[in-house]
């Protein structure tokens, strides 16, 4: 696994790390659950990453397919259709969205990519590969269960646990502390460069370091 410090990526200054255009279609879903309870938990980063996306690239509003379960967001990187996905099915069962996006766009597992928080992975840090298991994460087993699960996976750290006592779920659906919420941003932009990166090719395996450990 490659790792890759990146003390000094500014998404909206520098210059693409690839050219778009390669004149096809890539499904991104951020994974999270519906509702302003959820909306600053940690596990609904992927909901925050993909907002942040169709912000910075100035895609379609939001509009809900209540067909497809989930909130539908369009539009051109270069030459590559994104077409973006938040399931209404709630985390666990993200699958059912997933199938019936894919069966509509007729988008194969290689063209997609999910964004979700990984609790194995350290607060400041991105880990990216194809395929693999869901470690225990719910909806990825979902995914996993409605596809092939050959799709690409931008996992972005919301961990360790503060207190290794404290209930999985239960520190999931916290919101962030005051320190990592001042990181966030950060965060966001290079899961957004990480996502163009896609857009025309496989991701690797790697792991990024986005936030420097104090």
């Amino acid at each position: 696994m490659g790792l890759f410090d990146r003390k000094k990526t500014n998404f909206y200054e520098s210059q693409p790390l690839y050219t778009l255009g390669n004149s096809k279609t890539v499904l991104v879903v951020g994974l999270g659950n519906i509702g302003r309870d959820y909306a600053h938990n940690r596990h609904n980063i992927g909901f925050m990453a993909i907002d942040e996306y169709r912000q910075t690239h100035d895609l379609s509003d939001w509009v809900e397919k209540k067909d497809l379960q989930a909130y539908y967001s369009s539009g051109d990187v270069g030459s590559t259709r994104v077409i973006l996905a938040k399931p209404t099915t709630m985390m666990n069962n993200s699958g059912d969205a997933l199938q019936k996006l894919q069966q509509f766009y007729k988008i194969d597992d290689e063209d997609v990519v999910i964004l979700y928080d990984e609790l194995d992975v350290p607060y400041g840090s991105l880990r990216t590969r194809t395929g693999g298991g869901h470690a225990g994460h719910n909806g990825i087993k979902s995914l996993i269960a409605h596809s092939r699960g050959a799709f690409g996976r931008i996992r972005i750290g919301i961990g360790p646990k503060t207190h290794a006592q404290m209930d999985s779920a239960d520190y999931v659906l916290q919101d962030f502390s005051e320190q990592q919420h001042g990181h966030l941003a950060k965060v966001l932009r290079q899961v957004c460069a990480l996502v163009d990166e896609r857009t025309v090719g496989p991701l690797p395996d790697q792991t990024i370091n986005v936030v420097s450990e104090s």
